[in-house]
């Protein structure tokens, strides 16, 4: 299992897979979730020549179980010194909804030469909460209610969140896939009940408006138009207006977590994007 040290020394997992001198595609997953929901797209990426990286992060997965160090600073943080660990240079960050906020820190943050291009899939920036001069957000008594339901039933509330909203699961005419949910349960399970009520704070009340304001390279910000947990019209509609080198790819119908309920379509235009 490969593993490494933070400086606080908070134990990272990862994933490496690939020729280690082909251009590197690192994933950042979402809440409450770990690199495994990446799989999919790894191996994907990985058949057409990637060196593809995923890891879990701090408190989630198989990571360190940590209570500490979650916000977003520090999350970056973690993604630089995996970075520097691997020595990856021109790499395409891609992120899922709390990952998309991650990266869009680490890139604005990132040294030069390390980041060639950056794709945002459901991502909560730049800023989820409700506010004076954010009217259309999302109201803090909905990430309330999450902190209420983890707490009672941390077991039952991440059955609810797949069965329903996430993959569009509760829209007639869906078609559910047990799968899906079952796996998206078994990575909340894995990881820590402190670390992933600490981050609702963080996926719901961080502005990121200058991180998106500060990234110069090209990003592919791609959105479910019936994403029912990060609203489009807040978030990727948004986003791309922040961006100097963004483009906005929406998928009608599609939910939160399109890219795995209908993998083809994204891995074909994010494999454009980054060919391009």
């Amino acid at each position: 299992m490969s593993t490494f040290t933070a400086t606080d020394g908070t134990e990272i997992f990862y994933k490496d897979w690939g020729p280690k001198n082909a251009q590197p595609i690192m994933f950042h997953h979402g809440w409450p979730l770990s690199s495994d929901d990446w799989d999919n797209l790894m191996l994907f990426f990985s058949s057409k020549g990637y060196r593809v990286i995923a890891h879990d992060r701090r408190g989630h997965g198989r990571s360190s179980q940590t209570d500490l160090g979650h916000d977003m600073n520090t999350y970056a943080a973690d993604v630089i010194e995996l970075v520097k660990e691997l020595d990856l240079k021109d790499a395409v960050h891609v992120g899922h909804s709390t990952g998309g906020g991650e990266v869009a820190r680490y890139v604005a943050l990132a040294e030069p030469g390390r980041v060639a291009k950056a794709a945002l899939l459901g991502a909560i920036p730049p800023l989820m909460l409700q506010t004076d001069a954010n009217p259309n957000g999302v109201p803090m008594e909905v990430f309330d209610g999450f902190r209420s339901a983890l707490i009672a039933n941390r077991a039952q509330f991440y059955l609810d969140v797949p069965s329903g909203p996430f993959f569009g699961f509760n829209r007639e005419g869906a078609e559910v896939s047990q799968g899906q949910i079952q796996n998206w349960w078994r990575q909340g399970m894995m990881g820590s009940a402190s670390a992933h009520y600490q981050c609702i704070k963080v996926f719901s009340e961080t502005d990121q408006t200058d991180d998106l304001k500060a990234i110069k390279v090209p990003v592919l910000v791609m959105h479910g138009e019936d994403d029912q947990v990060v609203p489009i019209a807040n978030s990727a509609e948004k986003a791309v207006k922040l961006l100097a080198n963004g483009t906005l790819k929406t998928y009608e119908g599609l939910s939160h977590g399109f890219f795995a309920t209908h993998p083809k379509q994204v891995n074909a235009d994010l494999l454009a994007f980054i060919d391009a």
